[in-house]
C-alpha cells in the first residue's frame, strides 16, 4: 500500500499533519506529529519551501528514529497564491490539501481572539478531522493541472479589458461632459473626429489641458480596444480548434453548436465548469452554487434560495444563458417548462406575482439547462427539443 494515497485511517504509518498560514510577511506554520500531542509553531520567510521542508523531514526523523514510518500530509487555505505551492509540496512527496477557507467553521461570538498562530493550530486540527474520516469540518478544492489553469486565463483577461473599457469610455463622457459636450460616442472608430471637432457649451475650443487629458485617455482606450480584439481571435482559434492538451476548448466546441451558444459563453463553460469530471447531477449545480439552501429547524419551512456557494463566472454565465435559451431555443422542452412556470397567474397580485416568480424560475432554468449541457457533454444526448446549429 502506498502510504501517499492511502485513507489515513487505513495506514499503518504514524501521520504528521502539517498546516501553513500564508502570507507576505511570513510564513506560520503548524506541525503536530500525534494526534492527541501538541503543535509546535514555527515562523518563516514567505515563500520558503527549503526551510518549510527542513522542518518536515526534522519531525520526521524524530518519528523513524523511534521506529516508526511517517507519512506527511500538509495544508493550506486557498487564496492569492494560489495553487503553486500545493505543486511544490507534491513534488517533494508530500500529500498536501488545499482547503476552501469558507467551509471551516468558526466560532460565532461578537469578538474572537485571531492570531496566526491560532488559525494556523485551528487549521492542524481541521486537518486531523478530515483525514480521519469527518468529511463534514471542511471542503477541500480540487486542483486543476498547469494546462487547466492555464486555459483560463483568456477568458479572464478578456473579462478584465472590458471592465477597464467602460471605465476608460466613462472616463473620456465624463470629461467632455465637464465642459457641456454632449453626444460623443468613444467606442466608435471616429471617436478622434469627434473630439477634433467638439466645442464646448460656449462654443470655445476645449482648454489645452482639458483636450490632453482626453487625448491620453482616448490612447489608453485605444490600446485595450486592440488587446480586447487580440484575445478574442485567440479565444475563437481555440474553440473552433481546440488544442491537443486544452479539454476546455474541446468541450466549448461542443457547446457552440447549439443555437443560442455563441463562443464567448460557450468557452467560459468549458475552461470554468466542463473541464472537470463530475459524479453526478448534483455535483454539477453544487460547483456552480446553484443548488437550494432549506431552512428547516422545529415548525419553520423556508427556502432562502440559491447557495451562491460555487464559481461566480460560471453561475452569472448560466443565468445569462438561461435567458438566451429561452430567446433561441423556444421549442425546447427547457423552454417551455420555464414559460408554464411564469404563466400569469389570475387575481389582482398578479403583476407584482409575475416579476418574482420570472425571476426564480431563470435561476431554476439555469441549473436545469447546466445539468443538460453536462449530460450532452457525457453521454451525447441533445436536450429534447433542441436546435444545432446548421
Amino acid at each position: 500500500m502506498d502510504y501517499r494515497t492511502a485513507p489515513a485511517a487505513a495506514c499503518e504509518h504514524a501521520t504528521i499533519a502539517v498546516a501553513i498560514e500564508l502570507s507576505d510577511v511570513r510564513w506560520v506554520v503548524g506541525i503536530q506529529r500525534e494526534p492527541s500531542g501538541g503543535v509546535s509553531v514555527h515562523n518563516l520567510a514567505p515563500h520558503d519551501v527549503e526551510g518549510l521542508a527542513r522542518l518536515i523531514e526534522r519531525d520526521r526523523a524524530r518519528e523513524e528514529r523511534r521506529g516508526r514510518r511517517c507519512r506527511v500530509e500538509t495544508c493550506y487555505e486557498a487564496g492569492r497564491d494560489g495553487f503553486w505551492l500545493h505543486r511544490e509540496l507534491e513534488r517533494l512527496g508530500y500529500r498536501n490539501h488545499v482547503i476552501d477557507p469558507a467551509s471551516i467553521a468558526v466560532p460565532q461570538r461578537q469578538r474572537r481572539a485571531k492570531t496566526d498562530r491560532l488559525d494556523v493550530r485551528g487549521l492542524v486540527g481541521v486537518l486531523r478531522a478530515w483525514l480521519g474520516g469527518d468529511r463534514l469540518r471542511c471542503r477541500m478544492v480540487v486542483v486543476p493541472s498547469v494546462a487547466e489553469e492555464d486555459a483560463r486565463r483568456t477568458d479572464r483577461e478578456r473579462e478584465r479589458l472590458l471592465k477597464e473599457r467602460t471605465a476608460h469610455a466613462n472616463r473620456i463622457m465624463t470629461l467632455c461632459a465637464l465642459h457641456g459636450i454632449r453626444g460623443l460616442k468613444p467606442l466608435r472608430r471616429d471617436r478622434r473626429a469627434q473630439l477634433a471637432g467638439a466645442v464646448t457649451a460656449a462654443q470655445t475650443p476645449l482648454p489645452a489641458r482639458a483636450r490632453a487629458e482626453l487625448m491620453r485617455e482616448v490612447e489608453r482606450l485605444e490600446l485595450v480596444l486592440c488587446q480586447l480584439a487580440e484575445v478574442e481571435r485567440a479565444r475563437d482559434r481555440a474553440v473552433h480548434e481546440p488544442p491537443p492538451d486544452d479539454a476546455g476548448a474541446a468541450k466549448a466546441k461542443e457547446l457552440v453548436r447549439f443555437a443560442g451558444i455563441a463562443e464567448t459563453t460557450g468557452s467560459r463553460l468549458g475552461h470554468e465548469v466542463f473541464y472537470r469530471c463530475f459524479a453526478n447531477r448534483r455535483q454539477v449545480a453544487s460547483f456552480v452554487g446553484l443548488t437550494p439552501t432549506p431552512f428547516a429547524s422545529g415548525r419553520l419551512r423556508r427556502e432562502q434560495g440559491i447557495t451562491k456557494a460555487g464559481n461566480a463566472r460560471a453561475r452569472a454565465t448560466m443565468i445569462e444563458l438561461a435567458h438566451l435559451w429561452v430567446r433561441h431555443q423556444p421549442d425546447s422542452a427547457l423552454t417551455r417548462w420555464f414559460l408554464a412556470r411564469i404563466a400569469p397567474a389570475t387575481g389582482p397580485a398578479r403583476r407584482q406575482a409575475a416579476g418574482r416568480i420570472k425571476r426564480i424560475a431563470i435561476v431554476a432554468l439555469a441549473r436545469k439547462l447546466l445539468v443538460a449541457l453536462w449530460r450532452y457533454l457525457e453521454t451525447g444526448v441533445v436536450p429534447e427539443g433542441a436546435v444545432l446549429k446548421p
